[in-house]
């Protein structure tokens, strides 16, 4: 468990930061007014997300069944389904998919495979891997977490990236344009893309009839990681799952919109590994794409967190990142405050879900309880009141 004074000493080393300092406020001028802008030209995401929440209420009170069919559905379409309750059983998953022999492994960003620390341990076994998500890219450089749910390096400033992507030999100068450093990027990452043995991602929803997932992107780093390497993973966490395709194009409509990046530039649903039946209509699998698909869906608490009668209204949370940027406390310290993966009003909450409710309610106590969280939340969440019951936890044992 996290103690007070060490999130406090955490905190203190932050706000002296003048480079995290620097990188943060210079981002929250462009990100602070992008949803807004968003919802008042597009007023109908607005009554989407009223939607969204309902269809995802129904899906937790039944999602053992929904888990179940997921799976089933997967396997139809020619991929493999697993789930896995806690990180050790998706550590096997993988080692077992991936084998023993060196790989290089592309990945596209995801907060689950961070919770699950994927890309440490595949370095740990001798793979080479690349973030390719340019925020995520530079969070792996630095070694650092991702500071927001959409923006992981929003605190990085633009000499620090440079200085970082120079380390590792991306051809790029202080001297450049935005638009220049990019190109390096892309020049740098271009011929891992080409040459990855797998590509592993996340998934922004999974629909329950289908086995299909559908993932968010603007740079275009997650098509060319799930479909140029011959077998593709998707990691997912229970609560990413709705009942139909038609649910799942509807929540991430809304988690584009109300992250401020909207139309997003690419939305990519994944249904198994590619297939032809151009010769006679017979069906072929693994043509220019993947010939292997595979859907892990992690627990990692949910189930657990379903059945309290506080923590369960998190699990209707589709990580947009706009509480974290309407919060005053992370407005100073973005992800540093509120737990090891995820930061800010939500992070305190997943925290108490993914880690443990002790380190949470420590956490808690910075807390202003201005509600500001609630009134941005797409889904409403009540979070002011969930992180006041966190608060009644702290030096008192946990039932």
């Amino acid at each position: 468990m996290k103690e007070i004074n060490t999130i406090l000493k955490e905190i203190y080393i932050a706000l002296n930061d003048q480079s995290l300092q620097s990188g943060l406020q210079r981002t929250l001028k462009n990100l602070l007014p992008a949803s807004y802008r968003v919802l008042k030209r597009w007023p109908y995401l607005i009554k989407l997300a009223d939607e969204v929440r309902r269809i995802r209420e129904e899906t937790l009170k039944n999602l053992d069944y929904y888990i179940d069919e997921t799976i089933k559905n997967v396997e139809l379409i020619h991929g493999k389904g697993y789930f896995a309750k806690d990180r050790y059983e998706v550590i096997k998953i993988i080692d077992e998919i991936i084998g023993n022999d060196k790989k290089l492994i592309v990945k596209a960003k995801s907060m689950v495979t961070e919770e699950l620390k994927i890309r440490e341990h595949l370095i740990e076994k001798g793979h080479i891997v690349y973030e390719t998500d340019l925020g995520e890219f530079l969070i792996q450089i630095s070694k650092d977490k991702p500071m927001h749910a959409i923006a992981p390096a929003i605190h990085i400033s633009k000499e620090k990236a440079v200085k970082l992507l120079k380390s590792i030999g991306c051809h790029v100068s202080e001297e450049m344009s935005y638009e220049d450093i990019v190109k390096g990027v892309r020049v740098f990452l271009r011929e891992k893309f080409i040459n990855a043995d797998i590509g592993i991602s996340g998934a922004n929803v999974v629909a329950a009839d289908s086995g299909a997932t559908i993932l968010i992107s603007n740079e275009g780093n997650i098509r060319l990681s799930t479909i140029l390497p011959p077998i593709h993973i998707a990691i997912a966490s229970i609560e990413k799952i709705v009942p139909t395709i038609n649910d799942a194009y509807k929540q991430a409509l809304v988690q584009a919109g109300y992250a401020g990046l909207y139309p997003p530039t690419y939305l990519s649903l994944t249904a198994g590994p590619s297939s032809t039946a151009d010769i006679e209509y017979y069906r072929v699998y693994g043509v220019h794409g993947p010939r292997e698909f595979h859907l892990i869906l992690y627990d990692g608490g949910r189930s657990n967190a379903i059945k309290n009668q506080y923590l369960w209204e998190q699990l209707l949370c589709i990580k947009c990142g706009r509480c974290q940027a309407e919060c005053p406390i992370w407005n100073l310290v973005a992800n540093v405050w509120g737990g090891n993966v995820y930061g800010g009003p939500m992070g305190i909450i997943w925290t108490a879900i993914t880690e443990d409710i002790e380190t949470a309610a420590q956490l808690s106590l910075l807390c202003l309880g201005c509600g500001r969280c609630k009134e941005v939340c797409p889904m409403k969440i009540n979070m002011p009141s969930i992180i006041r019951h966190l608060k009644t936890h702290v030096s008192k044992p946990v039932t």
